[in-house]
């Protein structure tokens, strides 16, 4: 057996780097984008460890230009000395200027965000995807309890042949 055949290729579950659950649970996602991320060299090395958490994160928009804030990204133990590592920076996204107009215009409406959804290599590249969501009311989280509940019960049922 070759040396390259033990290897995964990035873009299956492997590119995954992180995912925010929280996301999904908290926001109805209307529409997605991918965005790139503007990345010091030890925030890499610490992607590649899978050192980040997307929980808390959010996206802004200012001046035309967007802006991932709030995702933390600790620094390994071996980061470089000569460096102060900020693991909660503020990151620019790249994004194609009418990608950015677009959301400009979707976020100007009321109850509109951007949140970060997931962080994956695409080609040796960090990509962030982004939910243009809308706010769930607290009915809404009921309901998505009450059928993850209803999915769990029935695959339990199945497996048991009840």
């Amino acid at each position: 057996m070759s040396k390259k055949a033990g290897k995964k290729k990035p873009g299956g579950d492997s590119a995954t780097i992180a995912l925010n659950k929280k996301a999904r649970f908290d926001f109805f996602i209307e529409e997605r984008l991918e965005a790139g991320l503007v990345l010091h060299g030890w925030e890499v090395k610490s992607l590649r460890a899978g050192r980040i958490n997307l929980t808390e994160a959010y996206v802004v928009l200012r001046n035309g230009e967007a802006y991932l804030i709030g995702c933390n990204i600790p620094p390994l133990p071996t980061a470089s000395t000569h460096i102060n590592p900020d693991p909660t920076r503020t990151r620019k996204l790249l994004l194609h200027q009418r990608e950015l107009a677009k959301l400009i215009g979707a976020t100007e409406q009321k109850g509109y965000t951007l949140v970060p959804l997931d962080l994956h290599w695409s080609r040796g590249r960090a990509k962030l995807s982004i939910g243009l969501a809308k706010g769930k009311k607290q009915h809404d989280k009921r309901a998505d309890i009450k059928e993850r509940d209803w999915q769990r019960e029935k695959a339990r049922a199945l497996k048991h042949g009840v």
